[in-house]
């Protein structure tokens, strides 16, 4: 009898695997814990495990999601190019058709980002992949 791997509570990523860190510091997540997991109370669905970019950041800024000033009552420093950080599906999607979409960490991206976006555009994007 085959064993089944449980993955929970962090989940599968896009690629079949378990999930993986995306970052502790800056601390990301959902959840806070490090990790694009997501579920039912996540309405933003923070599944995106992505390499911040200047330009996405800009983008981001632009259309009203500041990630780059330091906010200290939420504990938030503000990132900055080459910071990894969980990503609104939604976010990445708006950031891709503008042209400003950053990098992905696949192994770090939670499966359910594949009901935003296909597998084949996020292996376009991949962190250390194909250019984007």
């Amino acid at each position: 009898m085959k064993q089944q791997t449980n993955f929970a509570p962090r989940g599968i990523n896009v690629l079949g695997g378990p999930l993986r860190t995306c970052s502790t510091a800056p601390l990301t997540g959902f959840f806070r814990d490090g990790c694009c997991r997501t579920d039912a109370t996540d309405p933003g669905v923070h599944s995106v495990c992505v390499e911040t970019t200047q330009e996405f950041l800009e983008f981001s800024r632009r259309v009203g999601n500041d990630l780059s000033t330091p906010r200290p009552e939420y504990g938030f420093p503000g990132l900055k190019p080459g910071d990894q950080w969980c990503l609104c599906a939604s976010r990445w999607v708006e950031a891709l058709r503008a042209g400003a979409a950053p990098r992905v960490v696949l192994d770090a991206t939670h499966a359910k980002t594949l009901e935003f976006v296909p597998l084949e555009t996020l292996l376009e994007y991949a962190a250390g992949g194909p250019v984007h």
